[in-house]
């Protein structure tokens, strides 16, 4: 086996991949072009928003606004994508080779000869397509007559800040060509949010027949459906871009169609997230919310996210005992998030070509966890600004000048280091990976102490590389060589301890002020709804959804505002979800606030694979969240935490910078349970030489005085049902 091994080692490395090079591969970057940024008073949720000049609506055949009002520089590179959304090549905006290349009408798209100009922007004109809905399918509307059973849809698009803007309203065939048409529209609008990963640089796809098709049951309910690229994070986290273009497109359907009875918001993952940021940070552009498989923001799960690698560098490369983390489930107890044994995962190909490449004996892993399925590869792509993954569509060349990270995408926000790259918000320094199994008995104080001792943190910006993945030609079969990310983590010192990083606490601070970070505050009715996935090791765990309830719960003083349902994956409970946000919202319209508003039926609940509903009420999700015993769901549906909750932090997961006690401290207060640490109090104050973590204190990177700013909601006054 070593052998065949060594000879694929051999075969990769010399033979790197050579791929076809793709025709509208962006090979210059442009002038910058500079655009407002708002800076935040205390809070952007109490900073005003600059007047829109822009003379809605934009005509048909028309662009519409290029710069953003608020959300800084134009970002450069920056993939065009209208074709892969159906709509045709982006328009030439110059001739200077800037940009994606725009090819003659039907021309051999390798043949550099037909290029006819380049799109540094990405802007095409705005039109109207027509689509019917039969049933659950979708097809372009041909001129044929509309059945009953059938719906006809109209579909405007367009380019609001250099993304894709669609508009979806039901209508009827007599309407064709009458663009401000609504007869159908039940005078309720939707606005669909959108997850996935990205980290911006890219204008992304928005196909009219994907957005029906998410919003199917609520387009033939007569509901109008607004969406934009930049309100999915696939494309970007900007949380900035995404208010501020969400904030046009709305103004964009209001100009045609008038002000709706009220916005709901849905969307999964990011698309969750991003309805919980909007409701905090920009009062009245959603007035509900429906996150779906939500998390409270995407930058503190970066926290334990980017643990994930490391604590897989310590049990491939690192550890003195190999066998026994081959035990899934004792991984668990360090991580927090789902683990077990079973079915090998994704990267076990790579893991005994690595091993030798390091010198260490080989082994084939025997389990999977979240940490694996849900997060592999996330470091490379979020956190090291060497990668990308933006494949061929920008030149080797160009790749050398651009820091590609979520960080450089929102360097508007974070700003720049003394090295010139984006600051970050991760660290781990006091962190004390596998407190809580220490005090359980879960795992060894020597396994503790080697842990904490080997498993260190990432490099400097500065200082990382790309990742090194070979591809074996003709079979596409790609290589990783730098399996977790391990040639970016900080080497140990002389006493062979590895080093830990600090926070950056201007960063976290403009992560707070510019609402890039979920900080509790969400004053309008939401209902949060997903899928029990975490048997599965899918990212989506339940926890995040109780982080951004203890959120609200310190800061609004309570959370009676937001409802939690969650189901079996074979039972789909969002079209039910709608109809009780829309009793919620009208009676909000009758003047109600939107605590009395709220359904006198609607409670936490959780579904079986049939729709029957388990159990309800205010304790069935009760668990080690809230320091309660199990509730029926919570006995039902387990409710994993994560590296840094097992490390002794909160299940807020707000906490970037912990403030820190001596060792000595920490011992004397017996925060080791049964062991004796005496003689294991110098090898910590070596691991620990700043102390370690009492999450019992408040975050040190957490801006003071966010607490003092939320004038403008009384539901801190209102009494929490579960505040004690």
């Amino acid at each position: 086996m070593l052998i065949a091994i060594s000879a694929i080692i051999g075969f990769t490395t010399a033979f790197i991949s050579n791929k076809q090079t793709n025709p509208q591969m962006i090979t210059a970057l442009p002038p910058v072009e500079t655009a407002p940024v708002l800076i935040p008073d205390k809070h952007i949720r109490h900073t005003p928003r600059p007047a829109d000049t822009f003379n809605y609506p934009i005509q048909l055949g028309e662009v519409g606004p290029l710069k953003p009002l608020y959300s800084g520089d134009l970002q450069y590179p920056f993939v065009c994508m209208t074709e892969n959304s159906g709509l045709g090549q982006p328009l030439v905006d110059n001739q200077h080779g800037w940009g994606t290349p725009v090819f003659k009408h039907n021309s051999d798209r390798f043949n550099r000869d037909n290029i006819v100009g380049y799109s540094k922007d990405c802007q095409i004109p705005s039109g109207l397509k027509y689509y019917v809905i039969d049933g659950e399918d979708i097809s372009q509307y041909q001129q044929q007559p509309i059945e009953k059973h059938q719906t006809l849809v109209r579909v405007e698009y367009g380019v609001i800040h250099r993304y894709v803007y669609l508009i979806a309203m039901p209508i009827t065939a007599n309407e064709i060509n009458d663009r401000k048409s609504k007869s159908l529209w039940n005078n309720k609008l939707v606005y669909q949010f959108a997850g996935g990963a990205g980290i911006g640089f890219k204008q992304g796809d928005m196909r009219p027949a994907k957005l029906i098709e998410r919003r199917l049951s609520q387009l033939k309910q007569g509901y109008a459906v607004i969406s934009s690229g930049a309100n999915r994070t696939s494309h970007s986290y900007n949380m900035l871009m995404a208010e501020d273009t969400a904030w046009r497109v709305k103004r964009q359907f209001i100009s045609l169609y008038g002000e709706p009875l009220y916005t709901v918001g849905v969307g999964g993952s990011g698309g969750g997230l991003a309805q919980y940021l909007m409701a905090q940070n920009s009062p009245g552009l959603i007035d509900g919310a429906l996150p779906l498989y939500s998390y409270p923001d995407m930058v503190s799960q970066a926290l334990y996210a980017l643990d994930c690698d490391l604590l897989n560098n310590y049990y491939t490369f690192k550890t003195d005992e190999p066998e026994t983390w081959q035990n899934w489930q004792k991984r668990q107890q360090i991580e927090g998030l789902n683990a077990d044994n079973g079915k090998p995962h994704k990267g076990a190909f790579f893991q005994p070509i690595n091993q030798i490449l390091s010198g260490v004996m080989p082994s084939y892993p025997k389990g999977n966890s979240e940490c694996i399925n849900g997060w592999f590869g996330l470091y490379a792509y979020i956190h090291n600004p060497r990668q990308g993954w933006l494949n061929n569509a920008v030149s080797d060349d160009l790749k050398k000048h651009v820091h590609w990270s979520h960080w450089q995408d929102l360097v508007n926000v974070y700003g720049k280091n003394e090295q010139g790259f984006a600051r970050h918000i991760w660290g781990n320094e006091g962190v004390q990976y596998g407190l809580k199994a220490l005090q359980q008995d879960r795992i060894t104080l020597e396994q503790f102490i080697d842990i904490n001792k080997k498993i260190g943190s990432w490099k400097a910006p500065d200082k990382m590389q790309a990742e090194r993945i070979a591809d074996i030609p003709g079979i596409n079969l790609k290589i990783w060589l730098s399996l977790w990310g391990k040639h970016n983590v900080q080497l140990p010192d002389s006493n062979q301890i590895a080093p830990r990083s600090k926070t950056d606490h201007i960063a976290v601070e403009r992560g707070y002020r510019y609402g890039q970070i979920f900080a509790g505050l969400a004053d309008i009715p939401i209902l949060d709804v997903r899928h029990y996935l975490e048997d599965k090791f899918d990212m989506h765990h339940v926890s995040a959804t109780f982080a951004a309830r203890m959120r609200m719960l310190q800061t609004q003083g309570h959370y009676d505002n937001q409802v939690v349902w969650l189901a079996d994956e074979k039972h789909n409970p969002v079209d039910d979800a709608f109809a009780v946000m829309d009793q919620w919202l009208l009676n909000m319209r009758n003047g109600d606030d939107v605590l009395s508003a709220k359904p006198t039926n609607l409670v936490d609940q959780c579904f079986d694979a049939q729709g029957g509903v388990i159990a309800a009420g205010q304790d069935v999700f009760d668990g080690p969240w809230n320091n309660k015993e199990l509730g029926t769901c919570s006995r039902i549906f387990t409710v994993y935490s994560t590296s840094r909750i097992q490390a002794g932090a909160s299940w807020r997961g707000d906490s970037f910078d912990c403030a820190k006690i001596p060792v000595a401290q920490a011992i004397e207060q017996a925060w080791y349970g049964r062991h004796d640490m005496k003689n294991q109090q110098p090898i910590l104050e070596q691991i620990f030489p700043t102390g370690v973590c009492d999450y019992s204190q408040a975050d040190l990177a957490k801006p003071a005085d966010l607490a003092l700013f939320w004038p403008d909601t009384d539901l801190t006054q209102q009494t929490a049902q579960t505040a004690n």
